[in-house]
């Protein structure tokens, strides 16, 4: 049985923080949002700066959860760099980045490629409906690295995952065996890390990169999808490090140097920044 509490954290936006694309579980229904993570249905909302919730998880759950520890302002003050940025952070105050489960966010990036976050989504939820247990009428939780080592390719395709189908078995496979060992990862320096994940099948940098600063806590980890190419090329493009160097990679070493260690969620304003609102004016 759920019971409901509140809680007063400083500076902290629900909604930006839940509709920014770095989770996909959630759906939101007028002021509520509802989403599983660890198992449990939660359902939250935010009135004046008090977080609302419904749930059996504990508070010190969501403090981690919603990486509530994070200095924010100290955050903003060390990635604002320029107007671009200044502007972001302004708009989008309060946006967190969130502490995801490593399996669920390994998997869930991985049928990522190639998609906008309605399909993922959708993917995400028949998956956890067919191969998840149920928790509540309607809700199920993620299936575990054994069930989907062991699943028959034929049935999983009920989840429409198409080429992904056989790349998410081999993780699976390396996941439920030990061969790749997800706590080993957060111990791992963010390049170690990244060339560990970039051995599964199908997990590109852009991918790796996701995986580590929403599940790993890599804050250097700066993912370079279209959206912050798009945004590097028409606001940053003349900068003398993009002379030799124009793609993707370049681009995330430039992110990690231009922004610093916290880069990770400079990449997360700029990208909900541009997703929102476009090319925005500067002056």
């Amino acid at each position: 049985m759920s019971w409901t509490y509140r809680l007063k954290p400083e500076l902290f936006d629900l909604n930006y923080t839940l509709d920014c694309g770095q989770v996909f579980r959630w759906v939101r229904d007028g002021d509520w949002w509802t989403g599983v993570v660890r198992d449990q249905v939660l359902r939250l909302s935010q009135d004046q700066g008090q977080l609302i919730v419904d749930s059996k998880i504990l508070p010190e759950f969501l403090t981690r959860y919603f990486r509530l520890d994070d200095n924010l302002p100290s955050i903003y003050e060390s990635i604002n760099r320029d107007l671009l940025i200044d502007r972001a952070i302004r708009k989008y105050r309060g946006l967190r980045l969130i502490r995801q489960d490593p399996w669920e966010c390994l998997i869930s990036y991985m049928l990522s490629t190639a998609s906008n976050i309605p399909t993922i989504q959708k993917r995400i939820c028949l998956l956890s409906r067919f191969f998840g247990q149920e928790i509540e009428p309607g809700y199920f939780s993620f299936p575990d690295p054994e069930t989907l080592a062991n699943v028959d390719p034929a049935e999983l395709d009920k989840c429409k995952l198409g080429f992904r189908t056989q790349n998410i078995i081999a993780a699976a496979e390396e996941v439920a065996s030990g061969e790749l060992d997800l706590d080993v990862l957060f111990r791992l320096e963010y390049r170690y890390a990244r060339e560990r994940l970039m051995r599964l099948r199908g997990i590109g940098e852009k991918v790796a990169d996701c995986v580590l600063l929403f599940a790993f806590d890599k804050m250097e980890a700066f993912p370079v999808d279209t959206h912050i190419k798009q945004i590097i090329q028409h606001y940053h493009i003349d900068d003398s490090y993009f002379e030799t160097c124009t793609n993707m990679s370049c681009m995330g070493d430039w992110g990690r140097d231009y922004f610093g260690h916290y880069c990770g969620y400079a990449q997360e304003y700029l990208y909900y920044q541009k997703r929102m609102e476009g090319f925005v004016s500067l002056y």
